[in-house]
C-alpha cells in the first residue's frame, strides 16, 4: 500500500505531506526561539548594566557569511535536482555540509576562548585589583579549588591581561603589562567566562548552543541525503527532490535564526 501525497500535493493544503509537516515543525521552532528572545529582552531591559565588546565581531561576521553561503548552496542543490543534474546536486550539497562543519568549528573556537578567558580578583598589599585575560597555558575552567588542590597545588598563575580592560572586560582606557604573575594565596576570585559568569554569557551560551545543535542536526540530515539517502534518486527522483526541499526549508530557518542572533548578541 502506497502512502498518499508523498509526491502529489494534498487537495486541502496544496502541499505534499512532508512540506506540511516541516511547516508545522518550524512553527513550533519559532515559538521556542521566540520565547528565548523574549526572555533575553526582559533580562536586558531589567538590567542596569549590560556588557559590550565581549564577543569577537569579525569571527561572528565570518560565521554569518558561512551560513548565508550555505543557504545559497542548499538552494542550488535542490535546483540541480529539478534540472535533473544529479552531479551538481552532489557538489552543492557537499559544499553545504562542509560549510556547516566550518560554522561549528568556528563556534567551537569561540567557546574555547570563553572557557579559557578569566576574571581575576586579587590582593596587592592593601589594594584589591581586578583584571581579565588568559592564563598562561590556556587552562579550561580553573577555579580556586583547582589552584588549591592538595594533590597538585599551584603556587602562582601568569596572566596575559586584555589590553585596556577593566572589570568584566570593559574598556577602561588603562593598559596592563604584558604578563602579570599572581601568587595563588593572593587570589580572591578566579572565574572563567562561562555561562555562570554573567547573565549575558548565560544567554549567549543558551541561544548559540541551541542554534549550534540545530546546525549539527540539519547537517546530519543533509549529509544523509548527500550520501546513502541519495540512492532514492534512482528509484523515486521526485520524492527524493521533495525530501531535499524539506531539509532545505529547515536549513533556511537555521540561517534565519542566526541572522537575528548575530546583531542581537554581537552588535547591540
Amino acid at each position: 500500500m502506497e502512502i498518499p501525497y508523498t509526491v502529489e500535493p494534498r487537495p486541502d493544503t496544496g502541499l505534499f505531506n512532508a512540506k506540511v509537516g516541516i511547516w508545522l515543525f518550524l512553527a513550533s521552532e519559532v515559538m521556542l526561539f521566540g520565547a528565548l528572545f523574549s526572555s533575553y529582552i526582559m533580562l536586558r531591559v531589567g538590567s542596569d548594566v549590560w556588557p559590550h565588546g565581549m564577543l569577537n565581531v569579525p569571527i561572528g561576521t565570518l560565521n554569518t557569511i558561512v551560513l548565508i553561503t550555505s543557504s545559497i548552496t542548499v538552494v542550488m542543490a535542490w535546483a540541480s535536482l529539478k534540472l535533473k543534474a544529479f552531479g551538481k546536486f552532489k557538489l552543492y550539497q557537499g559544499c553545504t555540509v562542509l560549510l556547516a562543519m566550518t560554522f561549528v568549528i568556528i563556534k567551537s573556537y569561540e567557546y574555547h576562548d570563553k572557557f579559557t578567558h578569566y576574571f581575576v580578583r586579587y590582593s596587592a598589599g592593601s589594594e584589591v585589583k581586578e583584571l581579565t585575560g588568559h592564563i598562561e597555558g590556556s587552562p579550561m575552567n580553573w577555579t580556586l579549588a583547582t589552584l588549591n588542590n592538595p594533590t597538585r597545588p599551584i603556587s602562582e598563575i601568569r596572566i596575559h591581561p586584555d589590553v585596556a580592560s577593566g572589570e568584566h572586560g570593559h574598556d577602561s582606557g588603562a593598559a596592563h603589562p604584558e604578563v602579570i604573575t599572581v601568587p595563588t594565596k593572593q587570589i580572591k576570585k578566579l572565574e572563567s567566562f562561562g555561562p555562570w559568569h554573567l547573565t549575558y554569557l548565560a544567554i549567549y551560551f543558551t541561544l548559540t548552543g541551541l542554534h549550534a545543535l540545530h546546525v549539527i542536526g540539519g547537517a546530519l540530515v543533509i549529509g544523509y541525503f548527500w550520501g546513502p539517502g541519495s540512492r532514492m534518486w534512482y528509484s523515486d527522483p521526485e520524492r527524493f527532490t521533495n525530501r531535499v526541499e524539506v531539509a532545505g526549508l529547515f536549513w533556511h530557518f537555521v540561517d534565519l535564526v542566526w541572522i537575528f542572533l548575530f546583531p542581537v548578541l554581537y552588535l547591540l
